[in-house]
């Protein structure tokens, strides 16, 4: 291989990597809202891209019909997650909240499983054109896709949290819950919509992930959300932009560690980068700044 093909490797990863910015900012909604992690998020994501397949394998819809398909589901699956892991389970116990997204998503899990048979699923391509070249680089069409939704994703979420009364109400939560009650705003209500967008957000990153491997497997679960709390380790917890651009890093990093040694190792050096970051800078790249309370 030579610097070409090093140079493609790191762009076809930084274009996939958006995917796992969307999964990270996922992590870091549900973290600097409530301070809890939610184990399940990234099964549930995948989860709404299987329900969006109902509509052309079931309905009869035409294929583009998945991708809304897949953000309602998994918006929905979201609701349904804050509403059997955190709404009725004391927010004082963390462990028990933990264990309650664990077991969510071992079960969201088991219901992919029993309803595809445990097989591979086709899944549409977001855009099926001829590739772009750029001079000796060459981008995948649909790569170029999952990359503009996901943008555009980012975009919105946001517009979201820094142009409406939700975002406002959603980080002053964050902020201090107690007086953000005492200014009138309902914290279980809030907590619920931060749940429903980051099912929303999800529900893009699952689609796009479908979108650009062509199928989706159960498999795909356990290995999504690892990367996506890699994402959130590398970012800084609680920092959206640093969700963004530490997705970027590890979808880059990935596939050149593809191109280099292979497929197999692919995962190892992943991992020994996130053991970097926590040695090195255990705050992450967008480390909140310590000061008083």
């Amino acid at each position: 291989m030579g610097f070409v093909d090093y140079v493609q490797a790191i762009i076809d990863g930084l274009l996939f990597g958006t995917t796992y910015s969307l999964i990270g900012i996922g992590f870091t909604l549900v973290f600097g809202v409530m301070h809890k992690i939610n184990m399940s998020y990234a099964a549930a994501s995948l989860a709404g891209a299987y329900c969006g397949l109902i509509g052309p394998q079931m309905l009869g819809l035409p294929p583009w019909s998945v991708f809304p398909l897949s953000i309602v589901a998994a918006g929905v699956i979201g609701y349904v997650i804050y509403l059997t892991c955190f709404r009725f389970i004391p927010l004082a116990s963390p462990l028990a909240t933990l264990m309650s997204t664990v077991g969510m998503l071992l079960l969201v899990d088991e219901i992919v499983v029993h309803a595809t048979a445990g097989m591979p699923q086709n899944y549409p391509a977001i855009y099926d054109g001829d590739p772009i070249e750029l001079g000796p680089f060459i981008l995948r069409a649909d790569l170029v896709g999952v990359f503009l939704i996901c943008v555009v994703a980012m975009a919105v979420l946001l517009a979201l949290l820094y142009r409406t009364r939700l975002g406002m109400a959603t980080r002053a939560v964050a902020q201090q819950p107690v007086a953000a009650q005492l200014c009138g705003m309902r914290l279980q209500a809030v907590n619920g919509l931060t749940f429903v967008v980051a099912g929303l957000l999800g529900g893009v990153a699952g689609a796009m992930i479908g979108a650009s491997v062509g199928m989706l497997s159960p498999l795909i679960a356990g290995t999504i959300t690892v990367k996506g709390l890699i994402v959130t380790v590398i970012g800084g917890l609680g920092s959206i932009p640093g969700a963004i651009v530490a997705g970027l890093l590890v979808g880059a990093a990935e596939n050149l560690f593809q191109a280099v040694r292979n497929v197999t190792e692919r995962d190892i050096y992943v991992m020994l980068l996130l053991f970097a970051f926590l040695v090195l800078r255990p705050g992450g790249l967008f480390a909140a700044a310590r000061g008083r309370d």
